[in-house]
């Protein structure tokens, strides 16, 4: 974001000033566990500048160790499916950035990042034939659960910084109840319930170890079989891309000013205010799914760096008090 951005919200607000913003039950289950993990400490490790990520804690690494069934996945990203690979690769250039900030902030794996990139190819429009929305391709349930707006104007599932933090909050959980990040990932595609009846059945109930994930591969849905082997392809190629003839991502990276305006804005008439195409706040906004901000309410609109300063004059002129730091 740009240096004159005002913070993002954690909660909405309405006219009178109230939250409206209700915390949901993975949340509170979080906030449960990380205070149980970390004691008295834990609200000053669990709380960053912004109110509501886990910095400074570490959970480990995310081994990237090579068998037979990731050196499957990198000989087909490097052959059958390169064109699919570089088309990722130059797609990540728009979200990299963002993610691995909030992966650092959190002392998490950056290699989460592809997670999101096998997902949904890094596009926040995603949608999946079961539904699943957004660039970490969250059910509605799930999505509920961990606090996204989902209703007729907003869907925070579409929304890269909102889904991001949501997506890691639910990685950290996850990786928390099973003691592995193989496991963890396992679970975010499978389901944890699903997760923990296979460690039951073929692990003795065991967790705490990534190699329980080897031992138990056979027993997962065959989908869940491929993703941790993918993950840890994509993360290996990934990091030699260059040396193996791949082209570096040109797109330019996702970075804007944060204005509050009143409810209702059009985003037409926003991007006509700073002669630019209706389809560069679209992009920034993709979470907003009519074209408008939410009638009632304050709304933090996102509109490209360096030009918070012109939406506010202009919106100055026709309703009172939007404002940018």
């Amino acid at each position: 974001m740009s240096s004159v951005d005002l913070r993002e919200p954690s909660a909405r607000v309405d006219r009178s000033g109230r939250q409206r913003r209700a915390t949901a039950p993975l949340v509170v289950a979080l906030s449960l566990l990380m205070i149980a993990w970390l004691g008295d400490d834990a609200v000053n490790r669990v709380t960053d500048a912004d109110g509501d990520t886990a910095a400074g804690l570490s959970i480990g690494t995310l081994p990237l160790e090579r068998n037979a069934s990731v050196e499957r996945w990198m000989e087909q990203l490097q052959t059958t499916r390169r064109e699919e690979f570089q088309a990722l690769l130059e797609s990540s250039g728009v979200f990299e950035d963002l993610i691995r900030g909030k992966l650092r902030e959190r002392s998490m794996p950056e290699e989460l990042l592809y997670l999101a990139m096998i997902e949904s190819g890094l596009s926040p429009l995603a949608e999946s034939r079961v539904a699943a929305v957004g660039l970490w391709q969250f059910m509605d349930p799930t999505a509920r659960d961990l606090g996204l707006r989902m209703d007729e104007y907003v869907d925070e599932r579409r929304d890269p910084v909102r889904a991001t933090d949501a997506a890691l909050d639910y990685l950290f959980w996850l990786r928390a109840r099973f003691g592995s990040w193989y496991l963890a990932v396992a679970a975010y595609n499978a389901g944890p319930a699903r997760i923990e009846r296979i460690l039951e059945l073929y692990a003795d109930g065991r967790t705490g170890n990534e190699a329980i994930y080897w031992e138990i591969l056979r027993h997962l849905p065959r989908e869940t079989r491929e993703y941790v082997p993918r993950l840890i392809a994509t993360a290996l190629l990934a990091a030699d891309a260059e040396a193996l003839g791949f082209e570096d991502s040109d797109a330019r990276a996702y970075e804007y000013d944060l204005v509050y305006v009143p409810g209702g804005t059009k985003l037409p008439v926003v991007a006509r205010s700073l002669d630019v195409h209706a389809d560069v706040l679209r992009d920034l906004n993709p979470h907003l799914i009519r074209d408008v901000t939410p009638p009632g309410e304050m709304y933090a609109l996102r509109v490209p760096a360096g030009h918070g300063p012109a939406v506010v004059a202009s919106l100055g002129r026709v309703w009172p008090s939007p404002n940018v730091d």
